[in-house]
């Protein structure tokens, strides 16, 4: 087994992969800031450390750390475009740090956490890896970072993967966010008795794909060294739009409350719909439907948030 260091483990994939590898009888070390994440969504069995990525002080914490998860990040879009200079620091800098943390320390592997926000100009749906047209501060920031990926493999003979997640969902999904990501927000409004809120006219096509499927990503990719050194988008291959979802939920929860609408958020595309031809070629396929999904979200935010 290995020793697996997991940035940003306090978060919502960052924790769920930490259950799944803790599973598989691996040592697990998570460091997080705490800015977002809950200490107590560190899963029992890890060894978790309060530290910030950006800090040199992280160094130490790699050695004799087999493969690093870099999943820490500032990942609001709107939140980085109010502060870009913030976002930077945390997304590019912080990035880099950690590679310069695993270079070090000979690591194995990073897969690093890039976003599929990068095809938000591209107009061709299902999106391949190749095409990208970043327009927000966070996407723009997130793409500088895994430009760093390449000197670091010619250089200091680091392999890395990224990985471009789509509309990640699941338990523990973030639900602090100034603006909370869909699927809690509309469970936690609907729960509460609240009219839930959809920005524009609820027609934005996402692939949402469930936490269990990334994390069957992450260990294929972490395993496999065909992977090393690419670029990998996980999602669903199918997509629905805000309206869709809205009514799947609303319907789980047997409720008639209706959404109040808002102008659209910046900066936000359209349409997202993942091309994983390249992740599928690996071995990998989705299993979870949405509609189970979103059930199993819905009963963990009763039990655990409410």
């Amino acid at each position: 087994m290995s020793k697996i260091l997991i940035t940003g483990i306090a978060g919502f994939i960052g924790s769920n992969l930490a259950v799944r590898l803790l599973e598989e009888g691996h040592q697990v070390v998570g460091i997080d800031d705490l800015s977002h994440g809950l200490q107590e969504q560190v899963p029992e069995g890890a060894t978790f450390i309060k530290q910030d990525i950006r800090s040199r002080d992280i160094y130490s914490l790699f050695e004799g750390v087999d493969y690093v998860f870099h999943l820490a990040a500032l990942s609001s879009i709107p939140d980085c475009q109010r502060d870009p200079v913030s976002a930077c620091d945390v997304n590019t800098t912080g990035t880099v740090n950690v590679f310069e943390a695993s270079a070090r320390a000979g690591v194995k592997k990073v897969i690093f956490a890039e976003t599929s926000a990068v095809y938000e100009g591209i107009q061709q749906w299902p999106t391949p890896e190749a095409n990208v047209d970043p327009h927000s501060v966070y996407a723009v920031g997130k793409m500088a970072a895994r430009l760093f990926a390449k000197p670091y493999k010619e250089f200091r003979n680091l392999d890395s993967v990224g990985v471009r997640y789509f509309n990640v969902y699941g338990p523990r999904q973030d639900y602090r966010r100034s603006i909370p990501p869909l699927m809690s927000a509309f469970i936690l409004a609907l729960l509460r008795g609240e009219k839930p809120v959809i920005y524009g006219d609820g027609e934005k096509r996402r692939d949402f794909i469930y936490v269990d499927d990334v994390n069957d990503a992450h260990l294929l990719l972490m395993k496999d060294d065909r992977a090393n050194n690419n670029i990998y988008n996980i999602g669903s291959g199918t997509n629905n739009s805000i309206n869709e979802i809205y009514k799947m939920t609303k319907e789980l929860l047997g409720t008639d409350i209706e959404p109040v609408h808002k102008d659209n958020l910046e900066a936000e595309a359209q349409i997202t719909l993942a091309d994983c031809s390249a992740l599928k070629n690996l071995g990998w396929q989705p299993k979870m439907s949405l509609e189970e999904g979103i059930k199993i979200q819905l009963e963990y935010i009763k039990k655990h948030v409410l």
